[in-house]
């Protein structure tokens, strides 16, 4: 009798299936659009545009698709971009040296359900920052740890409602 009720449940844990990121399992697909850029740093929409394409489909367990057949699209806008410096000292004669530079970077970001017509994640104000070192990195170095770091967030958006 034991040996039947095992025999059963390992027959039902057959049929168990895992998607990572767990978003709704009527999405197989995605279209990430480029986002609108309100900014002056025009690289920006193509250096997020990439990094979204190569990271929210795979973690998602999704694909990539034309607008025109995904069950999901993926749009925004990025409104801010700053450069500031968060830590520095009095250096010799009135100076100030910079010992660390900030990178911040801020979006407009939806997700839709094309298939059910719903807002599966949106957020009017997503906002990082990426630091580096003043002395051995450059604003790139920023930028790009910024936009990882967003992205980040928006996979993490859209994974918290699942």
């Amino acid at each position: 009798m034991v040996a039947c009720a095992l025999a059963v449940l390992a027959l039902q844990g057959c049929n168990y299936s895992f998607r990572s990121g767990s978003f709704p399992d009527h999405i197989r697909s995605v279209a990430i659009l480029p986002f609108e850029n309100d900014t002056n740093r025009f690289d920006l929409t193509q250096e997020l545009h990439e990094q979204l394409l190569r990271e929210l489909p795979r973690s998602l367990g999704i694909v990539n698709a034309g607008e025109e057949v995904a069950d999901a699209l993926v749009r925004g806008r990025i409104t801010n971009y700053g450069l500031t410096t968060p830590l520095f000292r009095p250096g010799q004669q009135d100076e100030i040296e910079v010992l660390q530079r900030q990178v911040s970077l801020r979006v407009q970001i939806e997700i839709v359900d094309l298939v059910q017509n719903v807002i599966l994640f949106e957020n009017s104000s997503l906002t990082t920052q990426g630091e580096y070192l003043e002395e051995s990195q450059d604003e790139a170095t920023g930028r790009t740890l910024a936009i990882e770091l967003l992205v980040q967030r928006i996979i993490d958006g859209a994974q918290s409602n699942w």
